[in-house]
């Protein structure tokens, strides 16, 4: 798992042709605006998360994300520890998101 900063994690974005957004907030936080081209997998759902996970490619890049970067720090090693080798953490989370934002 890497912690990026938001320009780390932006210029890395732009130029991963395997990358996947994953949004890990609520349903209620998303409704609120959300990066565009996101998957949204609520981190709260426990069990179910993980159920939704394991349907995921895992070759993939993974480009996660949260309110603060707390939740998207700890699905970024859950992640890592179900077998995703490449999980970024957005530090700071959408709260300080200076990009494109999706309603």
């Amino acid at each position: 798992m890497a912690d990026l900063s938001q320009e780390d994690w932006v210029g890395q974005l732009q130029q991963d042709e395997n990358a996947f957004i994953l949004d890990v907030r609520t349903e209620d936080e998303v409704e609120e605006g959300h990066i565009p081209n996101a998957t949204n997998i609520d981190i709260y759902l426990g069990q179910d998360f993980l159920t939704e996970l394991e349907k995921l490619d895992k070759s993939k890049n993974y480009y996660v994300y949260c309110r603060s970067g707390n939740r998207s720090g700890q699905a970024c090693a859950i992640m890592n520890s179900v077998g995703f080798e490449n999980a970024y953490n957005l530090e700071g989370g959408f709260m300080n998101w200076e990009g494109e934002v999706a309603e």
